[in-house]
């Protein structure tokens, strides 16, 4: 039995399923907190009060009102964003031997 491709081709998923608008109007409308991590690795705090097909304004108590190009924001996330976990290098034999304070000039 030969293999035979069928003569119907699969339709491609769409570019835009336009669930963006839906959860940024969600958000919106509940004033539910966000952080927002920029490109930059900034991370802003406050409610989306405004958006549009490039930018959204975001709300923010105690600091001025910005708006936020949307090609520079790395992701939305709902509540607080933590600092960023800073990685150590791991401690080898050779750091491990290094005395942790310097000795004195004065010999003590």
């Amino acid at each position: 039995m030969a293999f035979r491709p069928t003569s119907k081709s699969k339709t491609p998923p769409p570019e835009e399923t336009f669930e963006e608008a839906a959860y940024l109007k969600a958000l919106g409308e509940n004033q539910k907190h966000v952080s927002i991590r920029l490109q930059g690795g900034e991370a802003v705090h406050g409610w989306i009060e405004y958006y549009d097909r490039n930018m959204l304004r975001l709300t923010r108590e105690g600091a001025p009102n910005l708006f936020i190009f949307k090609s520079e924001i790395m992701y939305i996330s709902e509540g607080e964003i933590t600092a960023p976990r800073v990685r150590r290098p791991r401690a080898t034999k050779a750091a491990a031997a290094v005395p942790l304070r310097p000795e004195s000039a004065n010999g003590e």
